[in-house]
């Protein structure tokens, strides 16, 4: 078997026992075939790939059913496409990722020396995966995690039931248990799960959450990647077409009913662009979304969710804000958890949808007149996820980038850098620590570990004691 489901009715002790169990399982495998070779990483990340094409519908349909409603569209381009797109790609270059590293040799050991750099599996990880990209963020992980030869244990979470049960029930087709196993979140397996001496974490998630998962972590001083999330600022500076800014930024922001930790959070206009700016959106996002009933556009995954968002909206509303909804029909849908899509104007920097990450449909618009103020404003906050310049101006741009601190850019566009394969994905400060996807995600579950061959002849042996005339003659012509 696969995986060993767990149940809410399941002790704790019971649990971390189930646990402990695969983790000893995959560590006794991983000693036994500690260095996979390219054919067998090759075979199981090709598996990864059949995984998710043998049971494509039946993934769209169980995510779907997670939400209450999600765009098959969206989920076959953002989730099914990333993944065999980056399976394609590690198979491709992982011959390359694998080789190991010549590197300089000191004057002590020029004797026939060698310096190696091997990059050698780190054993088992352990992966916590969020509800709102489940099968990206969680085969997006394995692909690096397999590449690099490791085995893996996943905990999926509590809002992804229905994908869950699934994954359980068809690993064992592709995977054994000692390889690959999944866990659903049925109370208390997160909390366990974090605890367990894994080689390394890669956690998505909340940054409260992410700070637990750290802590539990520290304890058995396991290595973590947070991928978290925060407040990521669009830019439109003056030079850039409005029309063709609207429409890219409007994409990514309602894409998932914006439940997307890379999506804007926010947008900087031109104070005398808003109303324009406003107005094109109304234009765009209309003509994708004729209202809240249509399978295009997605729920927000849960009543806290819905809860959240409303009632931040509902608050900077009474404190003057503007509410403009862009589609047709009811503001929102209690019953299927669905947000019209909207954009906010003068809402107070101190109110809610300011101050927290929104992961909803509601995109707050702020005027500017200075880019200079806007770098200052976002440098005083925490460091996002990602930052979205808008701008033709290569000096601009230049400086942006050089002055705002940020996990990744995408010039131009919004969120398109975390789908590129042979770039690393990660944020900074508040918004996460490490990187994957790709080479990067390859060196992230690898020991990249030294091996020193000595030559027959040392040169240390010029400085064994007692220490004469030669060996201080000789540290002389080293050290001047």
């Amino acid at each position: 078997m696969s995986v060993i489901p767990l149940h809410s009715v399941t002790p704790a002790d019971t649990i971390r026992t189930t646990l402990e169990e695969t983790l000893a399982l995959q560590r006794a495998a991983y000693f036994a075939h500690s260095y996979p070779s390219l054919a067998e990483r090759k075979a199981d990340l090709l598996k990864l790939k059949a995984f998710i094409q043998d049971n494509r519908d039946a993934i769209v349909d169980a995510i779907s059913a997670d939400y209450g409603n999600r765009s098959r569209h969206e989920t076959l381009f953002a989730e099914v496409y990333g993944i065999v797109d980056g399976v394609d790609h590690a198979v491709g270059h992982l011959a390359k990722w694998m080789k190991q590293q010549r590197r300089g040799i000191d004057m002590l050991n020029f004797f026939g020396a060698k310096n190696r750099v091997i990059p050698q599996p780190l054993g088992v990880i352990g992966q916590i995966v969020p509800w709102n990209f489940p099968i990206f963020l969680c085969f997006g992980g394995l692909t690096s995690a397999f590449a690099a030869g490791n085995r893996c244990m996943v905990k999926l979470s509590e809002n992804s039931r229905h994908l869950a049960k699934l994954l359980i029930e068809k690993s064992p087709a592709y995977f054994p248990r000692e390889k690959l196993a999944f866990f659903d979140e049925t109370g208390g397996v997160g909390i366990e799960f974090s605890k367990l001496k894994f080689d390394h974490i890669l956690f998505t998630g909340s940054g409260a959450t992410g700070r637990a998962v750290m802590a539990a972590a520290a304890q058995n001083l396991c290595p973590v990647t947070l991928e978290l999330g925060g407040k990521a600022p669009a830019l439109v500076c003056d030079d850039f077409p409005l029309r063709k800014a609207v429409e890219r930024i409007t994409f990514f922001k309602y894409f998932n009913a914006g439940q997307i930790c890379t999506t804007a959070d926010h947008v900087f206009v031109p104070q005398a662009k808003v109303s324009e700016f406003v107005d094109l959106a109304k234009q765009v996002v209309s003509a994708r979304y004729v209202n809240l009933e249509t399978p295009d556009y997605t729920a927000v995954i849960d009543d806290r969710a819905f809860n959240r968002i409303t009632r931040a909206m509902e608050e900077a509303e009474s404190r003057g804000a503007t509410l403009v909804q862009l589609t047709a029909g009811p503001k929102w849908d209690a019953a299927t958890h669905k947000i019209a899509p909207h954009i906010v104007l003068n809402a107070p920097a101190d109110c809610e949808l300011r101050t927290r990450e929104i992961f909803g449909p509601v995109l707050p618009v702020v005027a500017y007149t200075s880019v200079e103020d806007v770098i200052n404003t976002v440098n005083s906050g925490p460091r996002p996820l990602a930052f979205y310049p808008f701008s033709n101006d290569k000096g601009l741009i230049h400086t942006l980038i050089h002055r705002v601190m940020s996990g990744g850019v995408t010039v131009n566009d919004i969120v398109l850098h975390t789908g590129q394969h042979d770039m690393p994905f990660g944020g900074v400060g508040e918004s996460g620590m490490g990187h994957y996807h790709g080479y990067e995600g390859f060196v992230t579950f690898s020991k990249l570990r030294p091996v020193f061959y000595q030559a027959s002849f040392s040169g240390i042996k010029f400085l064994w004691p007692p220490y004469g005339k030669f060996a201080t003659k000789y540290l002389d012509f080293l050290t001047k």
